[in-house]
């Protein structure tokens, strides 16, 4: 911070130093400095350096001038530390002091521009004085130091007059001040000397040019009023002052020369100025106020005015201020001279303008005016400032060949160039040969050496520059010190910095501000507050002031010691020393991280209701925000927000900002909308940025657009950052083209925006929207823009294309990149393979694949990762098996993910052993499964009705300690409700709600319709009213599924009810309700109903279709009124409505149910009389074409809703199967199986896997089936192949299918057989049979010599099967069926059920009672076996007489139980 503050050490050196460090392996010892520089201080007579610039013949060697023509030359001595550059650059010509000063105001008759004409008398007279002067001159300077100006004085002789002594003191004074000012004591203590204002403004002048302030204020202060109260003297002590730049002591002399009567004149004013820009930074329009405050008193600014705030324009480097006092001078008529023109020179070669230098150099001629050697270096600086080496050698070249030399102020400017450009070896090189060619460096080229060398932490070598400067004499000034110092203190070195501070001190060099201040950083850098607080103290005392910034890190230093005593003197300090408000103190504060000092400071000023400053709370908030304290910064402002008076918008605004910094949105959002004035009147920039950047953040996209658009209102401009964002923040709102409009507005208004990262966002948003021209748009314009497109916006674009599938778009992409760069990344690599997949051309994959690798591609692994998922989703198991072996091949292991994808899809196509497979392997790897895999694992097994693995499932799940989440619940929910357990279905979702998880409706749904299945009226009511009175918005299906359940129960009263329950709720009753409701009237044998409901719906005019006709004609047919069914046929085709699939089902089911085929005719007739003549024609032809008249059929069937073309084949299954039309049967059932009505698998004999799912199917279809599987097994057990499994498994299901209970069917038909299929004990609704035994019985049984199916080629009379209490079986069965089921309960073994099912009525009934006699003559001898045990055990307890009765009867009562 201070380090950079040590570029004032030269006045040309602007440039900021260098923080760079040096190693201590380079440091050198520098403490000859203390001891060199005090032996320079103790000689008497120090070398002094003589600089002859101002001599005409120096200054226009060109003119010949001779030294007898003019004033000898002037002796200058660098005992201060001023701006040596400048004074040689500028002040020597402009600067206003007592010298330049003198002849005007003595003589105000001379003129600058003419010579006054003498007599010879006035010449000789002249002559006189001046060798009188010169005199006693030399012989008070040849004194020694022991001897006095009286020796000299009192011996009289030459005559003096008080002006030769006025001379004889000017004179004097330019080479020692101590003897000017003993002259002027001696001529005060003689009694013949009258004090005047001549000698008095003398000797100030003398003093003030010695830097002696104090000894000038002491004489002006003891002066006679007589002599002091002239314009001269005040003139002469303004002077004083000037130099330093004491503009407010000027201003007080100023002011006490009016009080006294005396007015200011053209030289006061000058000197004012003159003073004035010495002493600091200039406000704008400064030089202009100046002027104006000068005609205000009557006088004319003169050439050395202008030239006086010319030069301290140039001093500052302020070239604006510099052209407007120029512009002004002209605009006054005052004509501008060579000293003008060399200041405008110079202040344009500050600024870093060296053309506009060179112009007004080349201007000069033109006014007749000739450069000379301060010309030519302030040229010489404009070109070595920007470090043009080759224009500063022609300048040079020039300079010498219009026979001007190179002087100390052009080798100091050329060691400057070098040194700031870092050539440090060409620096010392100049260096050396100044010295060589006899021209004898100053104390600027020695501080310029340092300084670069400083900079560039040489310290070494800057230290050896500092003994030759010591060496030869020259005293160092506080600028030399002070850029060692800063050297030593950037390079780390800061024992050395103390040191030579400390050197400086003792060899008379009073510290300036800069001094200090880098001495005061360096020793809190090192956190040394003790040394830091001292040097503080003393600093203050003299009079200098830290800036803010080093007051900020003193705090910082003495907060990290907790030292609060001395934090509180700082505190004062700035109150009582600077003036500095609570509110200002408590910025620094802040800034300096004593937040609680600075929190008690701020409150007590809001306390005694002082109004705040915006600035300073902006910075307090900003030091609180920067370093975390977000909840600090809030609760300050709310007690602002309560006790502070006005600013209550800025308060609200800073709440929102601080809350955005400290991520509390929501907070931010509420404050800005609560206080009506942030978002109905002008808020500030940086609420608004800090909301719209929060809301970016967060995704608050709404939000954000919601409040740009309040900014834009508001007419507050945003800024690139803010331009950004929300562009940004409508590509993610999928709003593309806003955000193109803002990106275009900011590239209007020239502001920078970042083109990559806007451009993709564009190109993405537009591809999600499937807008490909305005994304290519995008991308063409930058192109045009950019040789070279960025990688991102190329795959962006490409990722647009496949996303709608355009691979051709993609592909062509892809080859620009190939073509022009940059090269494709995997990540474009993807998005050419989902362009593919998009598209759903997935075979060509490979081939994309294959091209990749041509061109040296590597497929990565997320690539097959991608195909792999791709062929996924479309079930594939195929190629994803081989993708993912492959992929194995190649060296990619899977992960988790991949496995999740594998086992999903696997689970899907229901591979039970795969997924098992799958799972052991994950495990295997060191994959735990997570909560998805053993979710799809539940489901999966679920599926399969599997519902022993989906248990154990959910023990794992138990065991590896996850928490089930709703999916878990829900799947074991449906496994309940799919096995028939509703009841524990329920306490399961009981168990859910308790654990704070709410089943979804379709649980529900699932629940109620295991109510429904097995006809628990009162719990699915219970379980449908709960949910009504939650609030459940039930939609139409949980009503249908209610009515099906009355449909089943046959209760059509309750039906009604649910139907005006329905309306009440707002579910209107569709087509398919009224369906139900007339079915549950047909079911519960009421078709009367059902087609009064139906004339119900005809005369509310509504829609009726073949849906509610078939409702009716369909009781009417179950009811056994055929004719009526008929004619409701007849009367539905007048009404206009033909009929569909829906009534020749009803009709053809009716026929297979019918006893008789008359019967079953008649309604085939009916159906065939109506346009449908298939099902007849079925029974009564034998036509091939009649089948692929049925395929046909079933293909206009099959994308018809309501499973159409499955219950049309079932119903002809039953049918055929009835009538002994069972060869047809078969190639029906095949056609179904062909055109995927029924499935593939329904029955399969593969390896290893002999099972078969007869569920869905009807009665006829599933004989069909299960006489083709045996058939199917028979042949492999002949032939051994496929391999059989353990255990054959028969799916039946627990299902009605039309009042069928297709395993009731079944197992009357195996057991007919006597088959070796068994109910399955663990699982109803399963037959299982023994592989070994199976095979046996096809091999031997007589029912399996002959499984082929074939038609009877005579229709018998009366049906063949028949339907009882569920079972649909053969009609001969039926008596012998009824008679065992009577007599023996029905519990009979197969074998024995088909043995006694094939023999004789009189036979059976032997067999039969001879069986009942059997087992009464067992259970009477297990009874007697019984007895006799009882008995044992009683005599065994009355053996032990500790036993009671009491105890052996209880005994004898367990045994018996």
């Amino acid at each position: 911070m201070l380090y950079m503050a040590c570029t004032g050490v030269l006045g040309f050196a602007t440039p900021p130093l260098n923080s760079s460090r040096r190693s201590k392996a380079h440091q050198k010892d520098t403490s000859f400095s203390c001891s060199a520089s005090t032996s320079t201080n103790e000689q008497e007579t120090a070398r002094k350096f003589t600089y002859s610039r101002a001599s005409p013949a120096a200054r226009w060697p060109h003119l010949k001038s001779t030294e007898a023509q003019h004033v000898s030359q002037k002796k200058m001595v660098y005992s201060e530390v001023k701006d040596e550059t400048e004074e040689e650059s500028e002040d020597g010509a402009v600067s206003v002091d007592a010298d330049g000063v003198e002849d005007k105001l003595f003589d105000k008759r001379l003129s600058r521009n003419k010579v006054k004409k003498m007599s010879k008398l006035a010449l000789k007279r002249a002559k006189d004085w001046r060798q009188r002067v010169q005199f006693i001159t030399d012989r008070i300077l040849n004194l020694k130091s022991e001897e006095f100006v009286a020796d000299v004085l009192d011996e009289k002789m030459v005559q003096m007059t008080p002006t030769d002594f006025c001379f004889v003191v000017k004179s004097v004074g330019q080479s020692s001040w101590q003897r000017a000012l003993e002259i002027y004591e001696w001529l005060n203590l003689r009694n013949w000397y009258a004090p005047n204002a001549r000698m008095l403004a003398t000797i100030l002048s003398v003093l003030g040019k010695a830097n002696q302030e104090s000894l000038a204020v002491e004489i002006f202060t003891r002066a006679e009023q007589s002599a002091g109260n002239t314009v001269q003297v005040y003139n002469a002590m303004m002077g004083v002052y000037a130099r330093n730049g004491r503009f407010p002591k000027v201003q007080e002399m100023l002011d006490l020369m009016r009080e006294r009567g005396c007015e200011p004149d053209l030289v006061s004013f000058n000197t004012l100025i003159n003073a004035r820009m010495k002493s600091g930074p200039s406000t704008p329009n400064l030089g202009i106020e100046l002027l104006d405050e000068v005609r205000r008193s009557g006088i004319q600014p003169d050439i050395i005015t202008y030239n006086t705030l010319i030069s301290g324009c140039s001093r500052e480097s302020n070239l604006e201020e510099a052209v407007k006092v120029f512009h002004d001078m002209e605009a006054h008529k005052c004509q501008p001279d060579l000293w003008t023109y060399n200041a405008m020179i110079s202040v344009c070669g500050r600024c870093g303008l060296s053309g506009e230098a060179e112009r007004l150099f080349k201007e000069l001629g033109s006014k007749n005016f000739l450069p000379d050697a301060v010309t030519y270096n302030s040229l010489l600086y404009a070109f070595a400032r920007e470090g043009n080496v080759e224009k500063v050698e022609e300048i040079c070249q020039e300079m010498v060949k219009m026979g001007f030399v190179k002087d100390e102020m052009t080798y100091n400017t050329i060691i400057y160039m070098h040194g700031k450009q870092g050539r440090h070896d060409l620096a010392l090189q100049i260096y050396r040969d100044m010295k060589s060619l006899g021209r004898n460096p100053d104390a600027v080229t020695y501080t310029v050496l340092i300084d670069s060398l400083g900079k560039a932490s040489k310290m070494a070598e800057a230290a050896n520059v500092m003994s030759e400067m010591l060496n030869t004499g020259t005293r160092p000034t506080l600028r030399t010190y002070s850029a060692l110092i800063c050297g030593y203190a950037k390079a780390g070195q800061r024992e050395e910095a103390e040191e030579i501070f400390d050197c400086m001190r003792r060899s008379g060099i009073k510290p300036d501000n800069l001094a200090y201040s880098v001495m005061l950083d360096v020793h809190l850098r090192s956190n040394n507050s003790k040394k830091g607080m001292l040097l503080y103290e003393e600093m203050v005392r003299n009079g200098f002031t830290p800036d803010r910034g080093l007051y900020e890190t003193l705090i910082r230093v003495l907060a990290g010691e907790n030292n609060e005593e001395c934090i509180q003197k700082v505190v004062e300090d700035l109150e009582e020393v600077h003036g500095l408000s609570p509110e200002m103190i408590s910025s620094v504060l802040t800034k300096g991280g004593s937040f609680d000092f600075a929190a008690k400071k701020l409150r007590l000023a809001i306390t005694q209701g002082r109004t705040l400053d915006r600035e300073n709370l902006i910075s307090i908030l900003t030091s609180y925000s920067l370093s975390g304290r977000h909840t600090e910064a809030i609760e300050l402002l709310n007690f602002m927000q309560e006790h502070a008076s006005g600013s209550q918008q800025f308060i609200s605004e800073a709440l929102v900002v601080i809350r955005c910094k400290a991520h509390q949105l929501d907070a931010a959002l509420d404050e800005y909308y609560k206080n009506n004035n942030l978002h109905t009147f002008n808020g500030s920039y940086a609420m608004y940025e800090s909301l719209i950047m929060s809301c970016g953040e967060n995704e608050c996209f709404a939000e954000a657009s919601q409040i740009f658009s309040d900014m834009r209102f508001h007419a507050i401009e945003p800024s690139a950052d803010i331009y950004q964002t929300m562009a940004l923040v409508y590509c993610k709102m999928d709003l593309p083209e806003t955000a193109h409009h803002l990106f275009e507005q900011a590239e209007v208004k020239g502001l920078p925006l970042h083109d990559t990262s806007i451009c993709t966002a564009l190109v993405e948003a537009y591809g999600k929207l499937k807008q490909l021209e305005k994304a290519e748009s995008v991308v063409g314009r930058l192109r045009q823009r950019c040789k070279i497109v960025d990688r991102k916006v190329w795959n962006s674009l490409i990722q647009a294309y496949a996303l709608s599938g355009c691979y051709e778009k993609a592909r062509a992409a892809f080859n620009t990149m190939m073509r022009d760069g940059p090269s494709p990344t995997v990540d474009t690599i993807n998005s050419l393979l989902q362009a593919l997949i998009v598209d759903g051309r997935l075979s060509e994959l490979y081939v994309l694949i294959q091209d990749l690798q041509d061109m040296s591609f590597k497929i990565s692994k997320s690539s097959i990762i991608l195909m792999l998922e791709a062929f996924a989703r479309s079930d594939n198991i195929f190629e994803v098996k081989k993708i993912y072996h492959g992929m194995k091949v190649a060296g990619y292991l899977p992960t988790m993910h991949l496995y999740r994808v594998m086992i999903g899809l696997l689970c899907r196509a229901k591979q039970v052993r795969d997924v098992e497979a799958m799972v052991s392997e994950m495990e295997e790897m060191g994959f735990t499964p997570d909560l998805s895999i053993y979710n799809m694992l539940l489901q999966l097994y679920t599926k399969i009705e599997d519902y022993k693995k989906t248990v154990q499932v959910y023990q794992r799940i138990q065991e590896s300690r996850l928490e089930p989440d709703e999916e878990t619940y829900k799947t074991l929910i449906l496994m309940y409700c799919r096995d028939c357990r509703p009841e524990e279905a329920v306490l399961l979702m009981r168990e859910t709600r308790q654990l704070g998880l709410n089943p979804d409706l379709d649980t529900y749904k699932s629940l109620i319709a295991a109510f429904c299945k097995k006809l628990m009226l009162e719990e699915a009511e219970e379980l449908f009213n709960g949910l009504q009175t939650e609030g459940h918005k039930l939609n139409r299906s949980f009503y249908h599924l209610m009515m099906k359940m009355y449909r089943s129960s046959e209760n059509y009263t309750k039906a009604e009810k649910l139907l005006e329950s329905m309306k009440e709720s707002g579910v209107e009753p569709n087509t398919a309700t009224m369906y139900l409701l007339m079915s549950s009237y047909g079911s519960s044998g009421h078709p009367v109903e059902a087609e009064k409901v139906l004339n119900s719906l005809k005369s509310n005019g509504s829609n009726v279709s073949t849906l509610t006709y078939s409702s009716v004609i369909d009781a009417y047919l179950k009811n056994g009124d055929l004719e009526v069914g008929i004619q409701k046929l007849v009367e539905m085709k007048n009404e206009g409505l033909d009929p569909d699939h829906r009534i020749w089902t009803c009709f053809i089911r009716a026929a297979s149910l019918c006893h008789s085929f008359s019967e079953a005719t008649m309604l085939l007739n009916a159906v065939g009389d109506a346009g449908f003549h298939i099902p007849l024609r079925l029974l009564t032809e034998n036509s091939v074409s009649l089948l692929s008249e049925i395929d046909c059929y079933l293909k206009t069937l099959e994308p018809v809703e309501d499973n159409a073309a499955f219950n049309f084949v079932n119903a002809l299954e039953d049918m055929l199967w009835a009538y002994e039309r069972r060869a047809t049967a078969t190639w029906i059932f095949q056609l179904a199986v062909k055109r995927n009505i029924y499935n593939h698998d329904v029955f399969r004999v593969a390896d290893k896997d002999w099972g078969a799912d007869f569920r869905k199917l009807s009665a006829g279809a599933a004989l069909v089936g299960l006489t083709l599987w045996l058939d199917h097994m028979q042949d492999a057990s002949l032939e051994g192949f496929p391999e059989s499994p353990k255990s054959v498994v028969l799916i039946t299901g627990n299902a009605e299918y039309n009042k069928v209970s297709l395993n009731s069917t079944l197992k009357a038909y195996l057991w007919e057989m006597g088959s070796p299929f068994l109910p399955c004990k663990t699982r109803s609704g399963i037959l299982v049979a023994k592989a070994h035994s199976l095979r046996l019985w096809l091999k031997d049984s007589p029912f399996c010599l002959d499984l082929e199916l074939k038609d009877n080629p005579i229709i018998p009379e009366t049906n063949s099967m028949q339907l009882i209490e569920g079972c649909y079986i053969r009609r001969g069965l039926v008596p012998a069926f009824n008679d065992i089921k009577e007599r023996l309960g029905g519990q009979v073994n197969p074998r024995k059920f088909a043995r006694l099912a094939l023999l004789s009525d009189e036979k059976r009934e032997k067999v039969i009672q001879a069986d009942i006699d059997g087992r009464k003559e067992k259970l009477a001898k297990l009874e007697k076996i019984g007895a006799m045990r009882e008995r044992r055990i009683s005599s065994r307890f009355s053996k032990n007489k500790f036993i009671s009765s009491g105890v052996v009867s209880e005994a004898e009562s367990g045994v018996l139980n």
